[in-house]
């Protein structure tokens, strides 16, 4: 199995992001994507492993549609340049902002969504994203604060399931019709169905890379019962290609997915582009020229080739 190692640069800094380092894997199914973030140990980036390695060995499931809607994605600039980010989702009706960013305040937030939803127009559909930035009181006010601008969802306002649940309930007694969709109480779980038996969300962000692949997120998608969003985890298009295999093969899909985050980056292993706000069911080959030119330094190349042998050990047998 061919290992390919490449940083790709980002045009704005995302999720404290500058350059984004994946291995890529070549197997006789076609190209999967290993790239758990830096600072997750070995035993909880082995899952991403075992997706990657899923991806290149094993042909996506049947699908159930031809394309798959997407959502823009607004990182935490500034409002005047909201429309310069959204002029790379091309036809994209809904956005994803983030907020509860270091540093910068609930005005900042407002400001930011405000002009989403000023760019989108009323049929629009804006979502939020707090990473679990908030405790139970900031997210109540803050989604007090938000909500005029008709929010789709506010995702993983925030950390524990504990604070989703309570969230929900003070939002009910406020009267406040914001849904809670949860993504890193369900990637990052050891149980990734508690959030759905505890009454946590309303809605579920599910990851391939995170729950080890395409066929364990469509058995944790059946289990939970709830609507489902899928999202990438800031992938290149081979990455992005196995959430769309997900997406393409759910019964239903509701809301559009975040599958659209390589318009966030300033290169990319291939083209597989959005049109008309969809992205379309086909297959994802790397460009040679683009691995090539792409291939990240030698250092980086040793260490995401050994960081691979350490996880590969971690995979329980199937």
């Amino acid at each position: 199995m061919e290992v390919h190692v490449v940083a790709v640069p980002m045009r704005v800094r995302f999720r404290g992001v500058d350059v984004r380092e994946v291995a890529l894997l070549e197997g006789p199914a076609g190209w999967g994507e290993f790239g758990p973030f830096l600072e997750y140990d070995d035993a909880e980036a082995s899952r991403w492993l075992a997706a990657a390695l899923d991806a290149c060995t094993t042909p996506p499931p049947s699908p159930r549609r031809d394309r798959v809607p997407v959502n823009a994605t607004v990182p935490a600039v500034a409002a005047a340049d909201v429309d310069a980010v959204l002029a790379r989702f091309p036809g994209c009706t809904t956005a994803k902002v983030k907020v509860a960013e270091a540093g910068q305040s609930l005005a900042d937030d407002v400001d930011r969504v405000a002009a989403v939803r000023s760019a989108l127009g009323p049929a629009g559909r804006v979502r939020v994203d707090a990473t679990g930035g908030w405790s139970v009181a900031e997210a109540r006010r803050a989604l007090g604060a938000l909500a005029p601008y008709d929010l789709e969802y506010a995702e993983q306002p925030c950390t524990t399931v504990a604070e989703l649940t309570s969230l929900r309930l003070c939002l009910a007694r406020v009267h406040l019709d914001v849904l809670v969709a949860a993504d890193e109480s369900v990637r990052k779980a050891e149980d990734p169905l508690k959030v759905a038996l505890a009454g946590a969300a309303d809605v579920v962000v599910l990851k391939v890379a995170p729950l080890g692949g395409v066929g364990r997120a469509l058995e944790v998608a059946e289990a939970c019962g709830l609507p489902v969003v899928v999202s990438s985890a800031l992938d290149t298009s081979v990455g992005i290609r196995a959430g769309v295999a997900l997406a393409a093969a759910l019964p239903e899909l509701p809301f559009a997915c975040g599958l659209a985050t390589t318009g966030l980056m300033a290169d990319d292993v291939c083209d597989y582009p959005v049109v008309d706000g969809a992205l379309p069911v086909v297959d994802v080959v790397p460009d040679p020229a683009r691995l090539a030119a792409l291939a990240a330094p030698p250092d980086r190349q040793r260490w995401w080739r050994e960081r691979v042998e350490r996880c590969r050990e971690l995979i329980p047998p199937a």
